[in-house]
């Protein structure tokens, strides 16, 4: 009864954010069935499908990533700084590992940096007392400088004028499904997010953190350790972050460019999608795939109507402050019966 429950709410978050949508279109002057058309075939038609699936690996890492302590009710912010710091550790251990060792450390390297990142921001919760939500969206700004530095000065590719690393050798590249940057990546996130579904589903740390994320009292009362369960939560979710980040350099153009992994805003609507998917495993990838498709298909958009691409980020926001407001109203009715 509660995941119909959960999957109404969700519907009628997703058909009022849709509505309200038709109507910015109408306002704009565009025919809303014909942009809805254009961001469909951009995102699923022959010539966007590569390119939805390359935007939505990371998409759905991050997603997950960040959905692993939301379970608990933990918000960890900081997921860019973990993706960053993932993603210029992996480079540095694949620029001086050669062979296929060095991909395997560098994909290990980049789920250390970002899961000892977010263990250290979890320890000043539980240790200091320091929110969460101040910890982890703080410390992100020293990761992301720290890798600004290096790849400006120690790591920075001595050919180019850009804030970039040197490019990994050839046998420290992820194998590329397609020619748009879509890498055997696509599987790692596929089986990091079996591996939460089970997690989530099958054990007594799965438990844990639900039984957490219903009610923090009620979990210390039925003796769980929530310090240690904060701790380990973040640590996997920095962990992912990191792996993704990693996922990402390894793939085209094979190295670590500034600002790149921050501007495709993946860390903010993984965010989203775990929020709307009230961070189930199934439905967090299902949420991710969506807002990849909206965001991929928002370019046809613009190209074939000339609304701006932007409207599908409005779009995002609204669908996010709906989903909120049925929850609520859902939970109020549910109060008053």
């Amino acid at each position: 009864m509660g995941r119909w429950r959960g999957a109404l709410t969700v519907g009628v978050a997703v058909a009022a954010a849709l509505v309200l949508g038709a109507i910015l279109l109408a306002a704009t002057g565009a025919n809303p069935l014909e942009a809805a058309g254009a961001i469909v075939t951009g995102a699923f038609g022959p010539d966007g499908i590569q390119d939805t699936l390359a935007y939505a690996v990371p998409v759905a890492g991050m997603a997950t990533a960040l959905a692993i302590p939301l379970r608990a009710g933990l918000v960890n912010l900081g997921g860019e700084g973990q993706l960053v710091l993932g993603a210029i550790s992996a480079v540095a251990v694949g620029l001086h590992v050669p062979g296929p060792l060095g991909l395997v450390a560098a994909l290990v390297a980049g789920m250390l940096a970002g899961g000892l990142y977010a263990a250290a921001a979890a320890l000043c919760e539980t240790r200091l007392g320091v929110p969460l939500l101040v910890t982890t969206l703080l410390l992100s700004y020293p990761a992301m400088s720290l890798a600004a530095y290096l790849v400006r000065f120690p790591m920075r590719d001595q050919g180019s004028s850009l804030p970039q690393s040197a490019q990994l050798p050839p046998d420290v590249r992820l194998p590329a499904l397609a020619g748009n940057g879509l890498t055997v990546g696509l599987f790692l996130i596929v089986a990091a997010v079996a591996v939460y579904a089970v997690v989530d589903a099958r054990t007594p740390a799965g438990f844990e953190a639900r039984v957490t994320g219903w009610g923090p009292r009620f979990a210390q009362y039925a003796g769980i350790d929530r310090p240690r369960t904060t701790l380990r939560l973040l640590a996997c979710s920095g962990g992912l972050a990191g792996l993704v980040g990693a996922i990402v350099v390894l793939g085209f153009p094979y190295r670590f460019i500034d600002g790149a992994l921050i501007t495709p805003q993946y860390t903010w609507i993984g965010l989203l999608a775990a929020l709307l998917a009230a961070a189930s495993p199934l439905g967090t990838l299902v949420a991710a795939l969506f807002f990849a498709a909206l965001t991929s298909g928002g370019f046809a958009m613009e190209r074939e109507t000339q609304v701006p691409r932007e409207l599908t980020a409005v779009l995002q926001a609204v669908l996010i402050i709906f989903l909120a407001a049925t929850t609520g109203l859902l939970r109020r009715r549910r109060s008053a019966a």
